[in-house]
């Protein structure tokens, strides 16, 4: 049996290094006032397709059995973080607490042709501050500096350099 190209499943050892990641990245996240939320993997077509995304990318989501009913076919599995986290800021604006501070570590998955270093399925970490009007641009600033400062945690990775 040969591996599912596109899909990695990782060994034993190679999780623990991914855990070890995540986990220094959300403790500089949340160092810096970012909470944490998790995304539904599942989103309405239209939805994903309305940045004008192609089509190719996104895997639609169709249970056998209603296969010929379509009644699932305007589902697809999320291709990033972005359209999810703009329909959840959304759909949770007035529980919210503006501006809001978020980060997200979670899996996405794109209908691309695999290669190396390029996956079908992987783990994408976002952070994002949002507001209800405008934001001030100090706020990019502080996006781009925590980002450094997550990435120049990772120095326990072989052969990784900022």
């Amino acid at each position: 049996m040969s591996p599912l190209s596109g899909f990695p499943e990782l060994l034993p050892a190679q999780r623990v290094v991914e855990q070890r990641v995540i986990d220094s990245l959300r403790a500089t996240f949340e160092l810096h006032g970012f909470a944490n939320i998790e995304t539904r993997a599942v989103e309405p077509m239209d939805q994903l397709l309305r940045k004008g995304e192609t089509s190719k990318e996104v895997y639609v989501l169709r249970r056998l059995q209603d296969a010929d009913s379509g009644s699932d076919s305007g589902l697809g599995l999320h291709f990033d973080l972005t359209v999810p986290f703009a329909r959840y800021v959304l759909e949770h604006a007035g529980k919210l607490e503006f501006p809001f501070r978020r980060y997200q570590i979670q899996k996405v998955w794109r209908g691309e042709r695999p290669q190396e270093g390029r996956y079908r399925e992987f783990a994408q970490a976002d952070i994002d501050i949002v507001g209800r009007d405008v934001l001030p641009f100090h706020h990019d600033v502080e996006v781009a500096r925590v980002m450094v400062e997550a990435l120049a945690g990772l120095d326990f990775l072989p052969g990784f350099t900022l």
